[in-house]
């Protein structure tokens, strides 16, 4: 994708192109419309025979009433990736799903994604005749902005794809990741999810454990400093500790993140700051986390010299970071413990 194209995204795409969210849909941006689970058997059981009315308040504060539970969801691949954790099977999906071979974008997580109806990959894709005859129920996003604008659902046609069910907005905005992940485990109960089973139960327990190790390493190294940052073929982005879950939770456990100039945050709404590949070296880290959608360009892939030279990559203490991840305990728990080991194990090269 050329630059020149890149630079007509909305602001909502440049958002969604930055530091702090990756550049998958920066590099996606060009597409049209034509485009391990925790859940027992028990878990899917109970969700299919829940029935009656069903009533739920979202984080736009809205509340969705039906006369009976969904069936015929549709959702942002990541959100069904979460609710499959729990054992709810969606019907269609939008958003980052196959990569370019087919396989499963690391957004679909554990969902076979041969049995899904995919209205759209990619950025701006939504296929409206495709999710009308999937007769949804609702349909459900993530939201990262304060004005409840659902993730991945084109601005150009909302309204047509709004008026063909009702719709459910979980926040990832400015929040840290135990309240966004309670939010979606509160809808996959709704939902007829077996909540109390061994398999969420368990998934629950391991993530608390992670998040006091984590907790533990950046206590006992807090001179390891953690950058944030996500690669396009110009820029490099340096994203903020603030608005997103990740790393807000990460700095509430004590982990020292790298922040980009006040000046630099303000001027992208408080996410992140881009820098020229000359200038890469700006932040010392001992640390690098790196956006690892499969849309973006990743650390394996980055020919730039002033990158290589950075200490925290010729220590090879690069880890992958996942700006939007799955909401689901069982997903977020190794995102805990990959960066707890990472900071157990620097050395200190800042």
């Amino acid at each position: 994708m050329s630059n020149a194209r890149a630079t007509h995204l909305s602001r909502r795409g440049i958002l969604a192109a930055g530091g702090a969210l990756g550049l998958g849909a920066v590099l996606a941006a060009c597409g049209d419309d034509d485009a391990k689970s925790g859940g027992s058997d028990s878990t899917r059981a109970a969700a299919k025979s829940k029935s009656g009315p069903w009533t739920f308040k979202d984080d736009r504060g809205t509340t969705v009433k039906l006369d009976r539970t969904p069936a015929n969801i549709v959702a942002f691949t990541g959100v069904a990736a979460a609710l499959h954790d729990y054992g709810i099977e969606v019907k269609g999906v939008f958003g980052p799903t196959t990569t370019k071979d087919g396989k499963a974008d690391v957004q679909a997580g554990d969902m076979d994604v041969t049995k899904l109806t995919v209205l759209g990959n990619e950025w701006g894709q939504f296929n409206i005749e495709k999710y009308a005859a999937l007769a949804p129920d609702v349909l459900i996003s993530t939201m990262f902005d304060a004005a409840g604008t659902l993730w991945y659902v084109p601005e150009e046609s909302k309204d047509k794809i709004l008026k063909l069910a009702p719709s459910v907005g979980v926040s990832v905005y400015d929040r840290q990741m135990p309240q966004s992940l309670e939010r979606m485990y509160a809808l996959a109960e709704s939902l007829g999810a077996d909540v109390k089973s061994a398999a969420v139960v368990e998934a629950k327990k391991k993530f608390e454990t992670a998040a006091e190790r984590l907790r533990k390493a950046a206590k006992a190294r807090p001179e390891i400093k953690v950058l944030a940052g996500s690669a396009s073929q110009d820029i490099f982005y340096v994203s903020g500790s603030n608005l997103s879950i990740d790393l807000e939770y990460f700095k509430a456990l004590g982990v020292n993140i790298v922040e980009p100039s006040a000046k630099a945050l303000k001027a992208s709404g408080g996410w992140f700051e881009n820098l020229s590949w000359e200038n890469v070296d700006k932040y010392p880290a001992d640390v690098i986390i790196m956006d690892d959608r499969s849309s973006i360009i990743q650390p394996a892939d980055i020919t730039e010299a002033t990158w290589k030279k950075l200490p925290a990559v010729k220590a090879g203490q690069v880890i992958a970071r996942s700006p939007e991840p799955i909401i689901s305990y069982d997903k977020c728990t190794p995102l805990l413990d990959n960066l707890a080991e990472a900071i157990e194990k620097a050395k200190k090269v800042a």
